[in-house]
This record gives structure tokens, C-alpha cells and sequence, in this order.
């Protein structure tokens, strides 16, 4: 199977090539979706992949609701809909990445694919308007995870990085979700790609028992040996109760993972992997 992975640089993009050593691994700076020609500019061949894997987007959450909302849209919606519309002109099996953030956080326990989208802000209404564009082609892998962890800026390594200087921080303890480990998040979009498995909508994140981002916090803090330093609980409205232009965020991040389980991927649970990740540094 041929396969090119977009946005290489980033945390899901750098564990997918690592995943697909013999894959083609364009970075934004090579490709980038918001540019109508760069594919053009960069040689891409569509018709010769078997799948293409879009690991590219704006991320900047409190960002897309100010400056950066143009941005937002165009590589989190623009971009999706131009690589279905490519790939029902190739051929080719489309496998892209969504987010948590396309539910408002109040569903009643572990949220479903088929849970309606309901976003809370600019962020996750320019990911709802990517994932229904991917959905539209008829062979598709969407992928849900949240909270994820990789090679790169993430929580955390925020974390890791405050302990390290001895720092007690404050951290939101309402937030609900497990992290998601992005060589795990690779791993398991091989395996769909290797085992032709159903296509449509499936969530991958963590397994084991949900946490608060606070509780993260404190399990990273005891992992790197900085046991002895306070988290602080606070509530979301709190936190952000100075800023005013950020975005609002979904209490409840936990998906359900039983479709993928179905399909022969067990997630590990995110405590194992944390550790594993602390332990690497």
C-alpha cells in the first residue's frame, strides 16, 4: 500500500511516519492544504497513493475565536474538503484526524460517533465542517482522539517543564478525558489501513479509567519524581475567567471506544503510557 502522510511536522505526523517508515511524509512547509497550488509545487501524484493520511490542522484552540479564525477554517475545513474532493477523483482511501471539540462536552457518559456535533467555538466548528466533508467520501477513516501527547508542545510536556522549575500550578479539575498517546493514534490507523476494516467514524484515545486534566497534571508531577509539589484544583469558569477571548471548552471528553475495539484495536491504558512517555523524556 502506498501511502502519504500530510502535516509531518506535527505530533500525529512525525508518530505516523515513524508508524509508515515507507510512506511519503510531507511536512506543511513541503505541502500546504491552504494553498491551491502547492500540491502542484510539490509533485503530488494523487493517483499514484493508495491513502492519504491528513495529520495537518490548526490547533490553536483560543486562537481560532481571534486572529487566527481565517487560518482555522482554512486548513481545519478548507483543506479536508479539497483532499475528499481529490480523493473521490483518485480513488484513494482518505484517513483524517478529528476532535473532541466538535461536541459541547454535555453528553450523558462516554460520547458516541454518532453523538450530533455541537461545537462550542471557532476551533471546533471549522473541525465539525472538515469532518463532514471527509465524510462525504465514500472510503474514509475519521478518526477522533483527544487530549494528545506526542513528540512535541503538549500538555504534558507543559507540565514536565513547570516541575522541572519547581512550579505548583493551578489546573482545571472539571474537564473529563483521557490522553491520547500519538504513536498509539498511529498504530491504530495502520492497523485499519492493514486490516481494510469498515470505513467511517471511529474514536481512539487512551483506555483506562477518565481523569481531569488536573489529575494529569498530578500523575505526571509523581511520575517525574516531583511528587512533593501542589496541583491546585480549579473549575474551568475560573481558570478562564480573566480571558476573555478564549475558547469554551467541552467538560466531558470522554469517548467511547467500543466501535474500535470492535475492530481488533485495544488502546493501552494512558496511565502505562504516561509513564512509559515520562520515563522517555
Amino acid at each position: 500500500m502506498k501511502v502519504l502522510v500530510l502535516g509531518a511536522g506535527g505530533q500525529v505526523g512525525r508518530a505516523l511516519a515513524a508508524a509508515l517508515p515507507d510512506a511519503v511524509a510531507l511536512t506543511r512547509a513541503q505541502l500546504d492544504l491552504t494553498d491551491p497550488g502547492g500540491a502542484d509545487r510539490a509533485g503530488v501524484d494523487w493517483a499514484a497513493f493508495d491513502a492519504v493520511v491528513n495529520a495537518a490542522a490548526y490547533t490553536d484552540v483560543d486562537g481560532a475565536e481571534t486572529a487566527g479564525r481565517v487560518a482555522a477554517w482554512r486548513t481545519n475545513a478548507t483543506g479536508p474538503a479539497r483532499l475528499a474532493e481529490l480523493a473521490r477523483t483518485h480513488g484513494f482511501t482518505l484517513v483524517h484526524f478529528s476532535t473532541e471539540y466538535v461536541f459541547d462536552g454535555t453528553w450523558p457518559g462516554p460520547v458516541p460517533e454518532d453523538a450530533p456535533p455541537a461545537p462550542l467555538g471557532a476551533y471546533g466548528a471549522s473541525k465539525a465542517a472538515g469532518d463532514l466533508a471527509v465524510a462525504c467520501t465514500p472510503a474514509h477513516y475519521l478518526v477522533r482522539p483527544t487530549w494528545v501527547v506526542g513528540d512535541g508542545r503538549n500538555f504534558v510536556r507543559t507540565m514536565l517543564g513547570l516541575a522541572a522549575r519547581g512550579i505548583e500550578p493551578t489546573v482545571v479539575a472539571d474537564q473529563i478525558g483521557r490522553p491520547t498517546f500519538a504513536a498509539d493514534l498511529a498504530d491504530a490507523v495502520v492497523h485499519l489501513l492493514r486490516t481494510g476494516a469498515p470505513h467511517g467514524t471511529y474514536h481512539l484515545t487512551g483506555g483506562g479509567e477518565p481523569a481531569s486534566w488536573a489529575e494529569v497534571a498530578r500523575a505526571t508531577y509523581g511520575l517525574a519524581g516531583h511528587a512533593d509539589l501542589r496541583v491546585t484544583d480549579t473549575t474551568t469558569e475560573a481558570y478562564f475567567a480573566d480571558k476573555p477571548h478564549a475558547a469554551r471548552r467541552p467538560l466531558n471528553s470522554v469517548l467511547d471506544l467500543t466501535r474500535i475495539e470492535h475492530v481488533g484495536v485495544r488502546p493501552p491504558d494512558w496511565r502505562d503510557r504516561l509513564a512509559e512517555y515520562v520515563r522517555r523524556g
